[in-house]
């Protein structure tokens, strides 16, 4: 039995979501890049290139993990490039994206060979998290005067767009990129690709998969641009689990069950945005708030209901821990950080990646 805790990847329910994305491709003709920004973890990239063509970044490190571990098209954006990182990110990627048209300038004669992009703000979303909200007012992502765009537009190549978040209403989807196209449309018949960015959640149960690929291609030949669309957590979804081992238990006023886990060092998302922990239905009569090793007091998982008392050494498993966990995990308290298994679609588990002390000790100085 493999020490908890740990991050348990399942290819077939990777699968699950591949096989969605692969028919978008096929019906929508959309390209579709893998937003590590949300999930990076390389030793499962064999299987999902095979269904994607590529990766999107937002930095160096990401741009050069993409191109070296998945292949396909490397796409290069950051909110801000530094002078010093220009050179690298260039050898590494296919298309480089400006989030402001000042980065546009100053990199533009480095960046002359390669095709460039530029991010623009519709200034709507679909955020429901003003924290995670690209049209918030003042934000600094991306360009969103037409007519200051439309002074460069010789220059670059495409556009990307990203204002959706956890988005599964597809007539919000549409009705916002009709905006989109009624604010920008002149500017989209001048490139010859459009991102539309991440956070469209498709491979969701029940969306409407055929109006979604329908939409993609209308959008695509009406302005004669190439469509890529960047999934993070729709290509991960419901594939993965942290698992955990309960240490203590004890009463307060509640139930209590401490695990060998955190949310701020494992699900850090948990944390930022006041989310519960999503548990397998399990009907019964005794309820438990789930919490965290850390010393923070709001690190809990939530609050569930189990079939049986909960006792140390009971295992749980904590359902959907595939986007941005394995990304933002740290080393909060010196809790020990998860190790990384894959379950193989014969069933079979292998962990492929442990932490030990001294990965601790070689993050510090």
């Amino acid at each position: 039995m493999i020490q908890t805790p740990y991050y348990l990847i399942d290819k077939e329910g990777l699968l699950r979501n591949l096989r969605t994305i692969d028919r978008v491709r096929a019906r929508s003709g959309a390209k579709v890049l893998l937003a590590l920004k949300c999930f990076a973890t390389w030793s499962v990239f064999d299987l999902m290139r095979e269904y994607m063509d590529g990766t999107t970044s937002s930095s160096l490190n990401e741009v050069k993990l993409g191109r070296e571990k998945f292949g396909g098209e490397t796409h290069a954006y950051s909110v801000a490039f530094a002078d010093h990182e220009i050179d690298e990110v260039l050898a590494n990627s296919d298309k480089i994206i400006f989030n402001s048209i000042s980065q546009f300038e100053r990199f533009s004669g480095a960046t002359n060979a390669t095709s460039r992009g530029l991010r623009l703000n519709p200034q709507i979303s679909a955020s429901g998290f003003d924290l995670a909200d690209p049209a918030r007012p003042f934000s600094r992502l991306g360009e969103w005067d037409a007519e200051k765009v439309a002074a460069i537009i010789g220059r670059i190549d495409g556009f990307m767009i990203h204002n959706n978040c956890e988005n599964a209403d597809f007539q919000r989807f549409d009705a916002m990129l009709a905006q989109i196209e009624e604010k920008f449309g002149a500017l989209l018949k001048q490139v010859s690709w459009v991102s539309l960015g991440g956070g469209i959640h498709f491979t969701a149960d029940g969306y409407p998969l055929e109006a979604f690929c329908d939409r993609l291609k209308g959008f695509s030949q009406r302005y004669g641009v190439q469509v890529y669309l960047e999934p993070g957590e729709a290509a991960v979804t419901r594939s993965t689990t942290l698992e955990v081992t309960v240490l203590d238990t004890l009463f307060n006023g509640k139930h209590l069950a401490i695990v060998d886990s955190s949310i701020e060092a494992h699900m850090l998302d948990l944390l930022i945005y006041r989310q519960s922990a999503k548990l397998a239905a399990e009907a019964g009569p005794h309820r438990y708030v789930v919490c965290g090793k850390s010393c923070l007091a709001g690190d809990i998982f939530g609050e569930f209901d189990f079939a049986h008392e909960l006792k140390p050494g009971d295992r749980i498993s904590i359902q959907d821990a595939a986007g941005y966990t394995m990304v933002k995990k740290n080393w909060f308290n010196g809790v020990q950080m998860p190790a990384i298994a894959v379950r193989e679609p014969d069933g079979s588990v292998r962990i492929v990646r442990e932490f030990s002390f001294q990965d601790y000790l070689s993050s510090l100085s």
